[in-house]
């Protein structure tokens, strides 16, 4: 098989995504949280003059300028929210923010990010009833104030992102929670495959057949219309990509994917769209990166490994120069990552990879294809 791969886009340069980690505190406790959030900022927080000069430094990627994207946390806890968003967009930035559901998303505060040009915003919806997602975000009624969130976010104009970590606690609702986005009028969803990192190691992991399931029945998703992506699952592209070029159904209908199949149908009828594309080919530190509140710079925000810090280096010459980075970025992996020919494509979760073996070029433990170069 000759190695896939897709148009080029020069992410040795300039990432697609800057994540920003503006503060850990947040007014929730979710029992998954990357974040292990608290509920004041912590002392070594950036400052409000040292976010402003991380702001600018991104600025200075140049074009195409990186999507900045605010959280946390909870980026509505930062007192200076108004100030940073303003600065990015002098600077010609796009942002987007991710808070959390509480009292602090008032329609005063987000018509006035409304009116300096934030247009998307991203929430969390973790299960399918009240019982499955408040007791993972641990407060009584968050279910239906999330849902309510949506609604009046959509009302004042916003694009909303609707983002479901998924862990053995809510695997079996996913097709209940397509639905909820269809009735939301909500088409872009964003699934989180839990790492064991901060609250989350308390959690519990699907088994990697799992993921294959949950990653083909993402790629049915697709087929009614939504645009879904994944966080630490970019083998969900070696599947679309799959059943794309050759019409490839699952080779193996195991309990869970024929729930899933059948929910789907009862929920949406018979897909009309074909096999929707996955977008540009980031994974942890190709396209994308994380800066922590303290300005410690990583990969991803689920890949705790410091590459450098904004208050001694430019965001700009981390990302570009990390010998880190670059090995990433070149596919200089080990295992069957090293060799499966949908490295580009793909390249396997770094964070699970340093999760399981503390090694971010690992291979991803997750994942249960077996490479054309290994087969015998």
């Amino acid at each position: 098989m000759h190695a896939v791969s897709i148009q080029p886009f020069d992410f040795s340069r300039n990432p697609l995504l800057v994540f920003w980690e503006t503060t850990k505190a947040c007014p929730l406790s979710c029992r998954h949280c990357r974040a292990s959030s608290i509920p004041r900022p912590l002392d070594d927080e950036l400052t409000g003059e040292e976010g402003l000069s991380l702001i600018n430094s991104i600025s200075d990627f140049g074009q195409p300028k990186p999507v900045v994207v605010l959280t946390g946390g909870d980026c509505m806890m930062r007192a200076d929210l108004l100030g940073l968003v303003r600065e990015a967009r002098t600077g010609g930035l796009n942002v987007a923010i991710s808070p959390a559901v509480s009292d602090l998303l008032d329609d005063g505060r987000l018509l006035e990010l409304a009116g300096l040009g934030v247009k998307s915003v991203s929430l969390s919806l973790d299960g399918s009833t009240p019982e499955i997602h408040d007791s993972i975000r641990g407060i009584e009624g968050h279910f239906e104030q999330t849902l309510l969130a949506a609604a009046r976010l959509i009302s004042m104009g916003f694009s909303v992102q609707i983002n479901t970590t998924v862990m053995s606690e809510n695997v079996h609702q996913l097709a209940d929670i397509v639905l909820i986005l269809k009735e939301l009028g909500i088409r872009t969803w964003e699934v989180f495959f839990l790492i064991t990192v901060g609250r989350g190691q308390e959690m519990k992991e699907l088994r990697p057949e799992q993921y294959e399931d949950v990653c083909n029945f993402l790629a049915d998703v697709t087929r009614y219309g939504f645009t879904v992506r994944t966080v630490e699952a970019p083998f969900f592209r070696r599947i679309v990509a799959e059943r794309r070029s050759s019409g490839k159904q699952v080779a193996e209908r195991s309990a869970l994917y024929s729930q899933f199949s059948e929910e789907l149908r009862r929920h949406l009828g018979q897909p009309s769209f074909d096999y929707s594309g996955t977008g540009l080919p980031t994974r942890d530190g190709k396209g994308i990166i994380f800066v922590a509140q303290n300005g410690d710079v990583y990969p991803s925000g689920f890949l705790p490994y410091s590459v450098g810090s904004v208050r001694s280096q430019s965001i700009r010459d981390i990302y570009r120069n990390s010998e880190t980075l670059i090995a990433i970025r070149e596919g200089q992996f080990s295992g069957k990552c090293g060799v499966c020919e949908y490295r580009d494509v793909c390249g396997g979760s770094r964070a699970r990879a340093y999760s399981r073996y503390g090694d971010v070029l690992a291979e991803d433990p997750a994942c249960i294809y077996t490479p054309a170069a290994m087969r015998s």
